[in-house]
């Protein structure tokens, strides 16, 4: 009987992504992915599945002005306490979505209601995308 050379020998089995290879095998097996054809009649533009992104409600935040104070300062504030902001009166109140700034406003009374009157749209703190409103 002649003697087979020995070679070593790759399972055939498929590995899960979350099975490790030994730390001496150095060779890397790849497997192709089937992925199914997307039908043809997959609604586009602004119709289906971004209908649903345009309806969605977002929270907006104004800031007046900010500032920094001790926290020793901080456990003693009491209402008819005043925090001195670092903003004058006339500078604009900025509009926020989440951490990113996207348009600034003078602030407004509407129906015994605090609101915002939008004076420029800063498109999300990119420069150069400034528009005058």
């Amino acid at each position: 009987m002649p003697e087979a050379a020995e070679a070593p020998v790759e399972s055939q089995q498929q590995q899960t992504p979350s099975e490790a290879t030994p730390a001496g095998d150095d060779k890397t097996q790849a497997q192709a992915a089937a992925f199914p054809e997307a039908p043809d009649s997959a609604p586009s533009g602004a119709t289906g599945q971004l209908g649903v992104l345009l309806d969605m409600e977002v929270p907006v935040a104004v800031v007046l002005g900010t500032t920094e104070i001790p926290v020793r300062q901080l456990l003693q504030l009491a209402p008819g306490a005043v925090l001195k902001l670092d903003k004058p009166i006339e500078a604009p109140a900025e509009l926020f979505i989440r951490e990113s700034r996207f348009a600034e406003a003078e602030v407004v009374v509407v129906e015994n209601r605090f609101a915002v009157r939008i004076k420029r749209i800063t498109g999300a703190g990119i420069p150069g995308q400034e528009t005058e409103g």
